[in-house]
């Protein structure tokens, strides 16, 4: 038995009203799992591939919550991603298509059925070190 980890989410954005509480709780719990803070500012903190902001009270839903992102190998699987979505009920929340995060971003965003906020994102071509991260249990 293995199990391979790495390989489905680029990155989780949670966007809360209570920024101070979250940065206490997330730092707490990831100081005992060994992940550090990467960076954080008074309006957001990050972590591996956690990013954490500040919302403010009576953002609508489409705009809180959860956002997450899955990693896609190229621009087709965005756009068939987009296509899969709205057809098994998502609505549509971007269209396929580059943004301004960095050179070479190629995204799409859906709303679940819940309203969260799900992504599909290409990077431009990369080089990986491995294709996932091959965990074997010791049992």
């Amino acid at each position: 038995m293995e199990f391979h980890k790495g390989r489905l989410f680029d990155h989780v954005h949670l966007r809360v009203q209570d920024l101070d509480a979250s940065k206490r709780f997330y730092r707490a719990v990831l100081d005992v799992l060994g992940v550090p803070f990467f960076s954080e500012s008074p309006h957001h903190f990050s972590a591996d591939e956690l990013f954490v902001d500040r919302v403010a009270p009576g953002t609508p839903r489409s705009e809180r919550g959860v956002h997450l992102a899955f990693q896609a190998k190229d621009r087709e699987t965005v756009h068939r991603f987009h296509a899969a979505a709205l057809a098994a009920g998502g609505r549509d929340n971007g269209a396929p298509g580059e943004r301004n995060y960095h050179p070479g971003y190629y995204g799409a965003f859906v709303l679940d059925p819940d309203g969260n906020n799900i992504e599909a994102v290409f990077h431009g071509p990369v080089t990986r070190s491995a294709e996932s991260v091959v965990m074997k249990p010791a049992f």
